[in-house]
């Protein structure tokens, strides 16, 4: 009937009469679990927390019993953030269990979730030993081989896990995945998993793909200044691009060279650089100390410096590069490409089904959520300055709550 603290205090009092009762035992964690959602109380969690536990180290428990405690307790071991304590109880469960394969699947979204990729292999490499046709097992387990970079090997794995349809498994970064090693594997069949994944609703559309969004926002792959209401920063970028050009290449010229290869897994071949001056709204003083007059200038500019879900950096790419068709993780941000050193022909850029080139001291403006592709063979370098920018449509709130990417 939703009266949650008359439950608590009778399940105490049950408790209080038969201590060794996991029943009772349960009720209470579960009314202390259901009454922290009602407070939004974090202390009050870590009681319920606390309760699940105390469950399990009883006489007599059932397994059944057993079972829906830990795997609570470590549900909201991971809702706290503690991703360790999680592990250890999902651990537990796995010790206890160890022919329940539903568990194994859950330790191994543990070890992903700080990042153990190594452990999550392995424990996916047992499920499958013991489930060959795990369909949740395989779309992790095809997760971590693309993220090992097995491109070919990981195909399979996540095509016949979305294919089983098993719970867990729609999922829009499977088939972000999965479209994107079979595009790098030069099969056109991504587009009908892009197209499947749209339709699932995990995509705003088919060149559109990426995954933290805000629904209603205009989208279009190509912008002009006065679309964007960014007027002034672009004008100011346009009229200042070579006081921006010249201060890269006094960076570039440095013996210790301050740009840093892309690290990101997204060129085929080549060699592509960025400096940063900042990342995720936030200025990296270092960095412009190198490059003061630049960074001043952005400095008026908070749909810029402000916006966390993007950057503002100094790109260079050496001929010979290609760059895979990808999208940006978010459809918050626009993204400023001002030319500063532009070879005559050789680099070009598609964005969705437009190609476009670089010219020096003109901004060009895309959004990088819809998939894009860059190639560089020209005969010598080129060099662009990146602005990241708040998508126009953005609320003042949203801009302040919105959270890093």
């Amino acid at each position: 009937q939703g009266k949650v603290e008359e439950a608590l205090r009778a399940f105490e009092a049950l408790v209080n009469e038969y201590p060794q009762s996991p029943r009772a035992r349960y009720g209470k964690a579960q009314s202390e679990d259901d009454l922290a959602e009602k407070m939004r109380s974090n202390e009050m969690l870590q009681k319920a927390i606390n309760t699940y536990d105390e469950v399990v180290s009883l006489p007599n428990v059932p397994s059944d019993l057993i079972k829906l405690s830990l795997k609570r307790e470590a549900d909201r071991q991971q809702f706290l953030g503690r991703m360790r304590g999680s592990l250890v109880t999902l651990q537990k469960l796995v010790q206890l269990f160890p022919g329940d394969t539903s568990f194994k699947n859950d330790l191994g979204v543990g070890y992903l979730l700080i990042g153990d990729n190594s452990n999550a292999k392995r424990v996916y490499e047992e499920v499958l030993s013991l489930a060959p046709n795990d369909g949740f097992a395989k779309v992790h387990y095809g997760f971590i081989l693309k993220a090992e970079n097995k491109i070919a090997e990981s195909i399979p794995y996540l095509k016949e896990g979305l294919e089983s349809g098993d719970p867990g498994t729609d999922d829009g970064r499977f088939y972000f995945h999965l479209g994107d090693a079979l595009q790098r594997m030069g099969d056109k069949e991504a587009y009908k998993w892009y197209e499947l994944g749209y339709q699932r609703g995990h995509f705003a559309s088919v060149w559109q793909r990426s995954l933290y969004n805000v629904k209603g926002l205009k989208a279009q792959p190509w912008w002009t200044a006065r679309e964007t209401g960014y007027t002034e920063l672009v004008k100011s970028l346009e009229k200042n691009w070579k006081l921006i050009r010249d201060e890269g290449l006094a960076v570039m010229d440095k013996k210790r060279s301050l740009f840093l290869p892309e690290d990101e897994n997204l060129r085929e071949k080549g060699d592509w650089s960025q400096f940063t001056l900042w990342q995720q709204g936030r200025k990296n003083e270092n960095a412009c100390k190198s490059v003061p007059k630049t960074c001043a200038l952005l400095e008026r500019f908070p749909e810029a410096t402000g916006c966390r879900r993007g950057q503002i950096k100094y790109s260079i790419m050496h001929p010979g590069t290609h760059v895979w068709p990808h999208t940006g993780p978010t459809n918050c941000r626009l993204r400023m490409h001002l030319g500063l050193v532009i070879p005559k022909e050789g680099c070009r850029i598609r964005c969705a089904q437009e190609n476009r080139t670089w010219e020096e001291g003109k901004v060009l403006i895309f959004d990088d959520s819809f998939e894009h592709e860059v190639w560089q063979d020209a005969e010598s370098y080129r060099l662009i300055f990146i602005v990241d920018v708040w998508h126009p449509e953005l609320t003042a709130q949203q801009r302040r709550t919105l959270p890093a990417i």
